[in-house]
């Protein structure tokens, strides 16, 4: 049974993660590596700081990541600035039906806290969640659990029963390492046989998932 929901947020609740291909491209024309967009295959549902080990084991140890962050963030910023935070289909529809139902609701988002909360300022959702959890307040990145067992811990509930909804391969299994319930909803990647083993449900969008969380939890109007 479901007694808590914890979500992940670039490609699960918001439409962004698409976008750091573009800020990668961007980003590596500009230190003059060309377009590195297809980095992000690597490093979907990590922290910077485990970014910057996966992009050192490509580049070298003495490639600047730094440097190649700030025009990410630069891109980012132009971006954000001229379009609004994409929410993704079936967003709210799902917060709804779970605050109805009683349900506690936390974030565990790699992305840095004032990211998080700007965005999820922006899409006007930050209230639904009693509990969020950010890579800069773990000491290791997805895919290892200590994000999930954070964010069930400071909801007062058990793993076994925290059902844990991602788009990526590294957040599913650091969910499933942690003791959750993982629930795929894709975005940019399938998963594969070995992560298809470890669902406890799969969605194409999140509104979707509602019939399955009514089977799973007590709804009290």
């Amino acid at each position: 049974m479901i007694e808590a929901v914890i979500f992940d947020m670039d490609g699960l609740m918001l439409d962004t993660e698409r976008l750091y291909f573009q800020a990668w491209d961007y980003a590596g024309e500009k230190i003059g590596i060309g377009k590195a967009g297809n980095m992000n295959w690597k490093c979907l549902g990590v922290t910077d700081e485990a970014a910057e080990k996966i992009w050192k084991q490509t580049y070298g140890d003495d490639f600047d990541f730094p440097r190649f962050l700030s025009y990410a963030r630069e891109f980012f910023a132009d971006y954000f600035t001229h379009h609004p935070v994409p929410a993704k289909k079936g967003l709210r529809e799902l917060l709804e039906y779970l605050k109805q139902a009683n349900i506690p609701m936390a974030v565990a988002s790699s992305s840095a806290r004032n990211l998080v909360l700007s965005h999820l300022d922006s899409v006007g959702v930050r209230d639904f969640f009693s509990v969020i959890v950010c890579g800069d307040m773990v000491e290791h990145s997805k895919p290892e659990p200590d994000i999930y067992l954070k964010a069930a811990s400071l909801l007062h509930k058990d793993p076994a029963v925290c059902a844990a909804l991602e788009d990526s391969r590294n957040g599913l299994w650091s969910a499933y390492c942690a003791g959750c319930q993982p629930v795929m909803v894709p975005d940019l990647w399938q998963p594969d046989e070995e992560t298809a083993a470890i669902l406890a449900n799969k969605a194409d969008c999140l509104s979707d998932l509602i019939p399955w969380f009514s089977e799973q939890i007590s709804v009290i109007y």
